[in-house]
Formats: structure tokens, C-alpha cells, sequence
């Protein structure tokens, strides 16, 4: 029994090491179903929702920019973070509520 048990532990400790949370990349086009909005990342590049093209700080599971003098919040913050394959948090500014954006095109 105790050798069965161990078997078991064992085979599950890589599932557990996992994070479910973790999706491949922040990479890709984002929609807001509220506003029709959209934004595009690759890599440390991004075209924001008022279709200005800028240079942000990249990691695989995040993104952060500051907001351009011709879009709403000017000069604010804007932290993203990659939550699921198909859905990245977004708060522009300390006050905002934090929105969910998720991917134009589904992946699976």
C-alpha cells in the first residue's frame, strides 16, 4: 500500500508544479467587448487602443506603458497582466478599476 501511495505522489508532484494560470505569452490582439477597443503586443512593441505605436516595458506574462498625450489617460500608468491563455487584466492609473480584456482570436 505505502508503495502504491508513493507511486502516486510521485507521478503527481509535476502537476502540482505547475500553474494553471500561467498562459504562453501576452503576445497578440486584445478586445474590450464594452468599448469595440482593441490593442496589439509583440514583444517589447504595442499598439494601443488609440492606435499609437510605442515601446513598453515586456515580459512574457505582462506589459506596462505609460499612456500617450493624444489618448485618455494621458500620461497615466498602464499595468497589463496576463491572467489565462485568453484573458489579460488590464489598470491604467493607481485609482482605475482594473478591466478584463480578452484575445480577439481565441486559442485553445
Amino acid at each position: 500500500m505505502a508503495k502504491v501511495s508513493l507511486a502516486v505522489l510521485a507521478a503527481g508532484l509535476p502537476l502540482l508544479a505547475a500553474s494553471p494560470c500561467m498562459a504562453d505569452a501576452i503576445d497578440g490582439t486584445w478586445c474590450n467587448e464594452k468599448t469595440g477597443k482593441t490593442f496589439e503586443i509583440h514583444g517589447p512593441s504595442i499598439v494601443t487602443p488609440g492606435g499609437a505605436r510605442l515601446e513598453g516595458a515586456y515580459t512574457r506574462h505582462s506589459f506596462r506603458y505609460t499612456v500617450p498625450e493624444a489618448e485618455a489617460p494621458a500620461g497615466a500608468a498602464v499595468a497589463m497582466r496576463l491572467l489565462s491563455e485568453n484573458v489579460v487584466q488590464v489598470q491604467a492609473g493607481e485609482t482605475s478599476a482594473p478591466e478584463l480584456w480578452r484575445r480577439c482570436e481565441q486559442t485553445s
